[in-house]
């Protein structure tokens, strides 16, 4: 639907009805549980609950890197939060994420559990306790957590501009379309030419500014996100595709994308996530079907 009807704002503003479109059954003003819900803990240190969005896809892509670097202390259980379901409003949830968005992740591997909530606050935990994907060199450090920070500050354009009005509004309006598909178009050129003599966005060595980054702009320069790739003509960033396409063929993260993932090809789904074996089972149902 296109509407053309001018809005005019009230003096104050009153929630006092849904907004319509996708996920307007989840969105409300106030902060806080809306029901009692214990979460569920596995047998490893580090439990993440999670969903396989963007942002949820960065944290497990980055704990299966570290696995396949063979750090053993990375091993984690992963639980899916059904945001559609309101699963981030329930008690356990909002205990660990008072914001009420995935991910978040507890670390019960010391004396008391450290509850880390943000995706680019995990990243950089993870990376720290780990001493993995973060550069050494004090120069390389600062622009790897440029980059970091952002695409923390640059998604929201992304996801919660061009995404929803071009995706998910229930009504088409040709201002906020346009405003927002020009801002990812330059955000696309930003990531371009800094790519464009760099393997990855700092250099040679693959870190979590390219872990944050990847399942945003790698996802549109792939074609993944929206099937927004004809209207934004992403396959002009050819810097930005070559990068997406080398991240996307890594073992590591062709199996963090498939970790809390509930929705599309059932093939590429594994709700939870125990166990690297978790992944084999989900191979030998496949060739078993076939």
């Amino acid at each position: 639907m296109i509407s053309n009807a001018e809005y005019t704002p009230p003096k104050v503003w009153v929630w006092d009805k849904e907004s319509g479109g996708n996920w307007a059954s989840i969105n409300r003003p106030i902060a806080g549980a809306t029901h009692e819900k214990e979460l569920p803990a596995g047998k490893h240190p580090l439990q993440l609950y999670s969903l396989a969005t963007p942002n949820g896809v960065k944290v497990t892509v980055l704990l299966e890197e570290l696995l396949e670097k063979g750090e053993a202390g990375a091993e984690y259980d992963a639980y899916p939060i059904r945001i559609s379901d309101g699963d981030q409003f329930g008690s356990g949830f909002v205990e660990i994420n008072p914001n009420s968005k995935i991910p978040a992740l507890v670390d019960r591997s010391g004396d008391n559990p450290v509850r880390i909530f943000e995706s680019g606050a995990i990243l950089l935990y993870l990376a720290e306790k780990f001493d993995a994907f973060l550069p050494s060199d004090p120069a390389l450090r600062a622009e790897m957590l440029s980059w970091l920070f952002w695409q923390m500050g640059s998604a929201p354009y992304l996801g919660g501009g061009f995404g929803h009005f071009y995706a998910y509004a229930p009504e088409k309006f040709e201002y906020p379309i346009n405003r927002f598909a020009m801002e990812v178009k330059r955000q696309l050129d930003v990531l371009d030419k800094n790519l464009m003599d760099r393997r990855f966005m700092t250099g040679d060595d693959y870190t979590i500014a390219d872990i944050a980054i990847f399942p945003w702009y790698g996802g549109l320069a792939r074609g993944v996100l929206y099937d927004a790739e004809e209207f934004l003509q992403v396959r002009e960033y050819k810097n930005v595709v070559r990068w997406a396409e080398e991240i996307a063929e890594r073992p590591a993260v062709k199996r963090g994308r498939m970790v809390n993932r509930t929705f599309g090809d059932p093939e590429t789904q594994l709700h939870e996530r125990h166990d690297a074996s978790d992944f084999e089972t989900k191979t030998q149902d496949k060739i078993a079907a076939e």
